[in-house]
């Protein structure tokens, strides 16, 4: 984009990331559509009669002193494309989104990106200073500033509108001030100079990781036995090895980029996500209710038609098994309970969104939801089929988890349109632990010691349960028939 837009400019490539070719033909391909998008956008501005705006390309900066001890001054800038009208009356800030158009944002997001353009001088940020200086400092403010959405993977734009109220983020510059006086300037401090420590994703680059409290430390949790060599710190989940497994090509377009076709889910995994949601609603009500003993629904977002009734019948086949049955008013419940751990001898942080945790009578409990037609039989089974119980066994039987030992469970809830089933692990079997951390490593290793992402799909892998394989050339020639 910016070769396009500043032809006159030396176009540097940032970081040191891995580029591999699927990952270039999507960057060919999602810059197109963001040119044509940004075209159709300037022709009916133009037959609308309004002026057209250019690119910018020093960055614009705003600046607010600060409101903490010993913060003397808070520099804000907007992520995104800036473009403003010759005379600077007008300025734009487009935000591409990786797939479809998002249409909505919340308000205080779009007020402190208004505030930046209403407010902020542009100002050369190519390296970093301890302070930003303008380059035009005497430069008049814009009357009037818009935030606009694209969508990469439609070419949909709009003027995006907040979640709130509805409202288009097209304000004049007066507006912007004051918008972002209400509802972003009183968020920087508490935003900037907050100290509590929630261990997530972002610790892979914290730097304060080292002597962190709150993050869990289990050395060898992966299996992994020294860090490859010259690699920074990542984050890991069972999702993401699971890619891996199936491609390193897809595992590198959809865990790390993020990218992914714009494709309709089929009904299947569209009822599955349906089910979870109405679960985890239920479970995070804190009068506990059991499902027993309400009213099941008659109907279910997104499901209509034959979809809707196996869905149904998953729900009342929950209900001789809700975990509310059984825990009392002392216990905790957490749905949907991201649990993040640090592995220092693999230098990986590792995270898990179990569907719910919660104790009771003194143990704590994992619990997984599926909705499936398969029948398991051995733990060995459930293990290898879904890699998050291994990993849910070696959280509780390292301790990332406490609870007593004699109550504490990993446990499988299947939901099947005809019946369920409930499953349980002994984190604190010797057997168990065994096969859990080979289960886990077995997908870890070749994971951690991969250097490049090649389209190498694993025997039997249908590229078409890949979401990415429209770039990916080995996933095109397989669906074309050739083989590769």
């Amino acid at each position: 984009m910016n070769a396009v837009e500043f032809p006159h400019l030396a176009v540097r490539r940032r970081g040191d990331a891995i580029v591999t070719p699927a990952h270039e033909t999507w960057g060919r391909e999602a810059a197109a559509t963001y040119l044509a998008a940004r075209e159709r956008f300037l022709q009916e501005q133009e037959a609308a009669g309004l002026p057209r705006t250019i690119p910018v390309a020093d960055r614009w900066v705003t600046s607010r002193e600060g409101g903490a001890p010993g913060v003397r001054r808070y520099e804000l800038e907007a992520w995104g494309r800036q473009y403003a009208t010759p005379d600077g009356s007008v300025r734009e800030l487009w935000l591409p989104n990786l797939g479809a158009l998002r249409p909505m944002r919340s308000l205080s997001e779009l007020a402190a990106a208004a505030g930046v353009l209403a407010c902020g001088g542009p100002c050369d940020t190519a390296t970093y200073a301890a302070e930003r200086i303008p380059l035009r400092p005497d430069a008049p403010g814009p009357g009037r500033v818009r935030i606009i959405g694209v969508g990469l993977g439609d070419g949909k734009i709009s003027v995006l509108r907040a979640e709130e109220s509805g409202i288009a983020a097209d304000w004049t510059g007066r507006g912007a001030r004051d918008l972002f006086g209400r509802h972003a300037a009183p968020r920087v401090t508490p935003a900037t100079s907050g100290m509590d420590r929630r261990p997530g994703s972002d610790c892979a680059d914290c730097k304060a990781l080292s002597g962190c409290a709150e993050l869990k430390r289990v050395p060898g949790l992966l299996g992994v036995p020294t860090p490859a060599p010259g690699r920074k710190r990542r984050t890991v989940s069972i999702s993401d090895l699971r890619a891996y497994r199936d491609c390193p090509a897809r595992y590198h377009l959809t865990r790390v980029l993020k990218l992914r076709e714009l494709t309709t889910e089929n009904e299947a995994i569209r009822r599955g996500r349906v089910v979870d949601a109405w679960l985890n609603e239920r479970h995070a009500d804190p009068r506990r209710v059991p499902c027993r003993d309400i009213s099941m629904p008659k109907t279910l977002p997104g499901l209509d038609g034959e979809e809707l009734a196996p869905a149904l019948a998953m729900l009342e086949r929950h209900r001789a098994r809700c975990p509310f049955d059984r825990i009392g008013p002392e216990d905790t419940c957490l749905p949907q309970h991201q649990i993040t751990v640090y592995d220092p001898q693999a230098d990986v942080v590792v995270l898990a969104d179990c569907d719910l945790v919660y104790t009771e009578r003194g143990g704590v409990v994992i619990r997984e939801s599926k909705t499936s037609g398969r029948r398991y039989g051995t733990a060995d089974e459930l293990m290898e089929c879904y890699p998050q119980l291994a990993l849910a066994v070696l959280y509780v039987s390292s301790g990332v988890l406490t609870g007593d030992p004699r109550r504490s469970r990993v446990e499988l809830e299947t939901l099947r349109p005809d019946g369920s089933a409930e499953e349980e692990l002994d984190p604190f079997d010797p057997a168990t632990i065994k096969q859990a951390r080979a289960v886990v490593r077995n997908l870890t290793v070749p994971w951690a010691a991969a250097a490049e992402y090649p389209e190498a799909p694993r025997a039997g892998y249908d590229c078409r349960h890949c979401e990415a394989h429209r770039w990916c050339a080995t996933g095109r020639a397989r669906l074309n028939g050739e083989s590769r």
